[in-house]
């Protein structure tokens, strides 16, 4: 049995395996400039996060309807499940959608069916929040904001992705304000390509609850001893950090020394069909690769609870706490 866990940085158009993209094309007379799963899989070897993003927004377009991304969503959460993930904070791109034609309702009502199942079919709770993307510009954002407000009951909070260097998180005050106005909860990417200095503004303009990344946190002793005196979780992605050349190896990943210092860190896989792992996967590596015993494993554990965004379900909070808590490592 997986050690239990929370996954808090997810992005669910990264889970499209090249298995179900082939099929989804298949269905809706999409063609890919691929002749199969494993020439799509060889494309995999990123130079950058652009390389990435490229390969990752041109796939999108095999998700077509309500019945693709209830099944995008499934198939990550019967994954994720398997790999000991209690429950999931799910990002998703609504820009990337409707630029393509694609109704928001459509992207947002797909999702919620497989989320709305997903304690009854896999065990996990989950939370869904929109991600704008930050290389568009920042009225794009506002006004995807509005055009979600008829489907606020399922959205918990708001998140900043994409191309970081070159558009700080000032750039989106006023979309945070106002998602902070509808009672969004709200988190950014932050410190993965940027520099530290970003990580200090998506706190300070944007307010955000939790950075995702925060790996050049690190080169700004200040902004640690901030971090780590507020308790401002980070959602590290150790494989995805290595993918996308963000470190060397995954021998050369600061997390030992992020964790030594007293940060709030967690574990996640960001997008796992690019990156070569689930958030099990993630575990694993970090456990052969770096200097973490099972004590430490627990700690991130533990955390990704305690920075998950389950404050209206403090008894389910707890429950999985206890399940932390409980497991043996054997």
């Amino acid at each position: 049995m997986p050690l239990p866990k929370a996954e808090l940085h997810l992005h669910i158009e990264g889970t499209l395996e090249p298995e179900l993209a082939f099929a989804l094309a298949a269905r809706n007379g999409v063609e890919l400039p691929f002749a199969d799963t494993a020439e799509l899989r060889n494309a995999y070897d990123f130079k950058d996060l652009q390389s990435f993003l490229d390969l990752y927004y041109g796939l999108m377009a095999v998700l077509r309807t309500e019945d693709d991304f209830a099944e995008l969503a499934d198939a990550y959460l019967a994954r994720a499940a398997a790999q000991g993930v209690r429950h999931a904070e799910i990002f998703f791109d609504p820009q990337a959608h409707t630029a393509r034609g694609v109704p928001i309702g459509t992207v947002i009502e797909g999702l919620g069916r497989a989320l709305d199942g997903a304690r009854d079919r896999h065990g996990v709770s989950t939370r869904l929040i929109m991600c704008f993307l930050r290389d568009e510009p920042a009225q794009s954002a506002l006004a995807t904001l509005r055009e979600a407000e008829p489907y606020l009951s399922r959205i918990t909070g708001v998140g900043l992705d994409s191309a970081e260097v070159g558009h700080p998180p000032s750039k989106f005050r006023e979309v945070y304000e106002a998602a902070a106005a509808l009672g969004l909860r709200r988190v950014a990417h932050a410190g993965e390509e940027g520099p530290a200095a970003y990580v200090r503004e998506a706190l300070d303009v944007l307010g955000v609850e939790r950075i995702d990344h925060g790996l050049r946190s690190m080169e700004d002793p200040d902004l640690v001893a901030r971090l780590v005196r507020e308790r401002v979780p980070l959602t590290l992605c150790p494989l995805s950090n290595v993918r996308l050349r963000a470190v060397d190896t995954l021998a050369d990943h600061p997390l030992p020394r992020m964790m030594a210092a007293g940060l709030m860190c967690t574990v996640n896989s960001d997008d796992p069909a690019y990156f070569g792992g689930y958030a099990g996967d993630n575990f694993r590596a970090v456990r052969e690769a770096l200097p973490l015993g099972d004590e430490e494993l627990r700690e991130l554990a533990r955390n990704s609870f305690l920075a998950s965004f389950l404050g209206d379900e403090e008894e389910l909070r707890a429950r999985y706490l206890a399940e932390v808590e409980a497991y043996d490592f054997g």
